[in-house]
């Protein structure tokens, strides 16, 4: 998967985060993607648990809960998942 997917997708997460989005074809234009990419880019991120909605007044998508895509490598999870592996081989 090529990084600007990536790119693009943090850059969608935070316009929704300062509600800044402005309606669907201004986002897709602002994105250099067809609006037809971007609905599939919002229904991904919706199956991914986001609570995405659209104020119509402020022509604008928004989260109706705080929160946010975090995409990046994490050095303490994989010493999480480590830790935990080990305490349970030990209980084991």
């Amino acid at each position: 998967m090529p990084k600007r997917y990536f790119d693009r997708l943090q850059t969608i997460d935070y316009l929704i985060r300062i509600k800044g989005t402005g309606k669907p074809a201004q986002l897709a234009k602002r994105l250099r993607i067809s609006e037809r990419t971007l609905y599939e880019f919002l229904k991904m991120m919706k199956e991914l648990g986001a609570p995405i909605e659209y104020d119509r007044y402020k022509e604008s998508y928004y989260y109706s809960e705080k929160g946010g895509f975090n995409v990046r490598f994490s050095k303490n999870l994989i010493t999480a998942v480590s830790t935990m592996l080990l305490v349970f081989l030990h209980i084991w």
